[in-house]
């Protein structure tokens, strides 16, 4: 591996970069665990990490986005299907199923967050609602939303409704009487919009080169998010050395981008599919700027 927390982001033995977790091991320092993508049950893994030991949480969350069984997404003119959102992850038989999985992702969250820390959740329409909710119920205090607008959305195919065109982030404290949160006015101002760093972030998604694919084309992943957007998340709300934590690390963005600004990372991921994405964008990957 070359340097840490360096520019280079080259990974030239990805075996020092995962880690897999076993049943045996009851209990992870966090010194083990930093800069390690950890192989396993999320919920597993949060449970033996230490209270208040990282400084800042990114989750993206499954969205709950499934289509009725047997229905698709057709484009309108060409009749053709769109690869939409089909995955395992993303289905839940009930908003109460999904409630109780994101509520328990989050609890466990927020007992690993130093008193200082804060957290990030992104999401659409479809569950950004809820999830706020359970963020207030659970004690987050909430600093802000982030309204990501993206420059080339996926199209309108059936001109129903207004096109999608935002996704919208959660920025919160750990509670209310949570203080020293690190907030970067200066390059929040150069993100935003006019001279007052506003909370909207116009972003296009993550196409081309940058999205990862699989062996026999398509997506790697449904909703890999862009490099821009974690960076503007890490530069803005963390400082050189702090940890940052992803506890349903998908294709590795959030450490990918931590490792190239100088940032720690702890990851979790459960699909060998993604692991082996992570693993061989650490080891062929370039510098953000």
């Amino acid at each position: 591996m070359k340097g840490k927390g360096s520019q280079s982001l080259l990974y030239e033995d990805t075996s020092e970069l995962v880690l897999r977790d076993v049943p045996d091991k009851t209990s992870y320092s966090i010194d083990e665990l930093r800069d390690r993508v950890v192989v396993g049950d999320t919920f597993k893994i949060l449970k033996k990490m230490p209270e208040e030991s990282v400084d800042m949480v990114f989750i993206d969350p499954p969205y709950f986005l499934q289509l009725p069984k047997n229905k698709k997404l057709l484009r309108w003119k060409v009749r053709t299907e769109v690869e939409a959102v089909n995955d395992e992850w993303d289905k839940f038989s009930s908003f109460w199923e999904y409630d109780s999985f994101c509520s328990k992702l989050l609890e466990e969250a927020r007992r690993v967050m130093k008193p200082s820390a804060t957290i990030w959740v992104i999401a659409t329409y479809h569950s950004i609602f809820r999830m706020g909710k359970l963020m207030q119920d659970l004690g987050f205090w909430i600093l802000n939303d982030v309204i990501w607008v993206k420059n080339n959305p996926m199209p309108n195919w059936l001109g129903v409704r207004f096109t999608n065109a935002t996704e919208t982030l959660i920025w919160a404290a750990r509670d209310k009487k949570a203080k020293k949160h690190t907030f970067n006015k200066v390059l929040a101002k150069e993100f935003g919009v006019g001279k007052v760093g506003a909370n909207v972030w116009n972003i296009p998604i993550c196409t081309g080169a940058e999205r990862l694919k699989r062996s026999g084309g398509g997506k790697l992943h449904s909703t890999q998010k862009p490099v821009e957007l974690l960076r503007r998340v890490l530069l803005t709300t963390t400082k050189e050395g702090d940890v940052v934590l992803d506890p349903v690390a998908g294709t590795g963005t959030t450490g990918y981008v931590a490792s190239a600004l100088k940032r720690h990372f702890v990851m979790v991921e459960i699909n060998p599919v993604y692991i082996k994405g992570i693993e061989e964008r650490f080891r062929h990957g370039r510098s953000l700027s």
